[in-house]
């Protein structure tokens, strides 16, 4: 081989590095701004300044949308109207008369691409929008949109989203390529792969209700976006569940998540959205049943599978107890247990409830070792994630309890701090749980923390499995202390969701 030959192959080789290198050089984050990062600085929304802004940020993806002018110019902007203007029946000129109202001039297609061709790390995520005068209108946009991305070589940066099938379609046909986001929410993964559209971008709602639809995606290579996900908790709800890109209008919030569960690594193993109506899920729930007072002279009857004391409707399981008498119990509520269906070792375990209210109730989120037919309570463990009575209002209380450290020694680890609005708002309670300590969190917020003492397990007995329970008590020793105000039943506590990250 001689000294040409060599270097020429060389040279190619190079090439070819630096090509998969750049395929490879995206943000590896999961965060997409939403119409740009706009809402912490007041950028208009789908302007160059909320694109550098998405790109400042280290986004892997900023999202726009792109319509038509009358006279055929492709703009950004996500309304079909532009200060009082329909842009489809406007000539760009005069639509670029009126400034945004950062000073800008409303973006092209062709701006706003070159633009983002400045940088190499956050993808830009080109939704086309369909057009109200037709599905020919639209197929005309559809290819002048791939024509300009074409024409500027940014086929690299650019991912194609559309709520219209047909427009995905015509993009897919003008160039094999190009990757595609479906956003409708009404096609499976197996027609997506079928029609040769690799992604799903689909409102959050459809991947909640639908608790299979990230792992049939997964099976038939189908990219996943949820979109709009603002709330921090349903986040890291996508996070957990391992999706592969999440649409939001709070970048900034979103990626310190994003670098929190990249760093735990986090997954979502346990848990329920209650996203179905009726009893609670069975293969989740079991009940503690019985009125024997429950060892603190508690005065309800817990029932099993009957919907007057737990049911869950619209998205949320409720917990209510009741001045009803059922065999020796004046009172009945219920006390849902995941023994033998879901016991965790370590990790996160958040629940948002709405807290009843009124002296008497005694409502609790806990966990017991799954050893406590063998060794009994408290040689078991427990812990208490939230604990409440009624005759001490607006309180949350954490604790645990061991062979050591109970309450009937009066040496329980324990903290009582103040909740605002617990009847009124939901709540996050939370701990986080390891080898070397338990932190005790209200609304990701830590008030407890717990040191492992790696003495013995009279100490530390959470180096093994616990179920979680959650119930309404009525009176008992804590609980009724002050007495029982029976105006206040029927008595509810209202459970958004249960999740446990490992």
């Amino acid at each position: 081989m001689n000294k040409q030959t060599t270097f020429f192959l060389f040279l190619l080789w190079s090439m070819l590095g630096l090509n998969i290198a750049w395929a490879q050089s995206f943000h590896s984050n999961k965060i997409v701004a939403h119409r740009g990062a706009w809402k912490h600085t007041g950028a208009p929304q789908n302007s160059l300044a909320s694109l550098q802004e998405a790109i400042k940020l280290g986004c892997v993806g900023s999202e726009f949308d792109i319509r038509m002018t009358k006279d055929e110019v492709l703009v950004i902007n996500h309304d079909a109207h532009y200060e009082g203007m329909d842009i489809e029946q406007t000539d760009f000129a005069e639509l670029r008369k009126k400034p945004l109202k950062n000073g800008e001039q409303l973006p092209t297609l062709e701006e706003y691409l070159k633009a983002g061709k400045k940088q190499k790390k956050t993808m830009l995520v080109a939704e086309i929008k369909p057009s109200p005068a037709g599905k020919e209108r639209a197929a005309l946009l559809a290819e002048k949109v791939v024509k300009t991305v074409h024409k500027l070589k940014a086929q690299k940066w650019v991912v194609y989203i559309s709520f219209d099938y047909d427009i995905l379609k015509k993009v897919r046909e003008l160039d094999t390529k190009a990757k595609l986001q479906y956003l409708n929410g009404n096609i499976s993964a197996a027609q997506l792969k079928a029609d040769n559209i690799g992604g799903a971008d689909y409102h959050f709602s459809v991947f909640q209700k639908d608790e299979e639809w990230l792992t049939k995606a997964q099976q038939e290579g189908i990219t996943t976006n949820a979109w709009t996900v603002n709330d921090t908790t349903l986040i890291d709800y996508f996070l957990g569940r391992g999706i592969d890109y999440i649409t939001t209008d709070e970048p900034e919030k979103a990626l310190k998540h994003d670098a929190l569960f990249a760093k735990t690594k986090w997954k979502l193993v346990g848990g329920d959205e209650f996203n179905y109506a009726g009893l609670p899920n069975a293969a989740k729930w079991g009940y503690d049943v019985g009125g024997n007072g429950w060892g603190n002279n508690e005065l309800q009857f817990y029932t099993e599978a009957d919907t007057s004391n737990a049911v869950v409707k619209n998205g949320i399981l409720t917990i209510t107890a009741r001045k009803q008498k059922h065999e020796n119990r004046d009172y009945t509520s219920a006390r849902l247990v995941t023994r033998d269906k879901g016991e965790w070792k370590y990790g996160r375990i958040e629940i948002k409830a709405k807290l009843p209210k009124g002296r008497g109730t005694w409502p609790a989120i806990w966990m017991l070792g799954n050893d406590i037919k063998q060794v009994g309570w408290p040689k078991c463990g427990e812990i208490d994630i939230m604990e409440h009575v009624g005759y001490d209002p607006d309180t949350l209380v954490g604790t645990i309890h061991t062979q050591a450290y109970n309450h009937v020694k009066g040496t329980q680890k324990s903290k009582k701090i103040f909740i605002k609005n617990p009847y009124t708002e939901f709540h996050i309670y939370a701990i986080d749980w390891t080898s070397e300590k338990m932190d005790f969190l209200l609304d990701g917020k830590v008030y407890l923390s717990i040191p492992n003492e790696h003495k013995t397990t009279n100490e530390w007995p959470f180096d093994k499995p616990h179920y979680l329970l959650l119930n309404i008590a009525v009176g008992g020793n804590w609980g009724g202390a002050k007495g029982i105000d029976e105006t206040v039943f029927p008595a509810k506590m209202e459970v958004d969701y249960v999740r446990v990250y490992q």
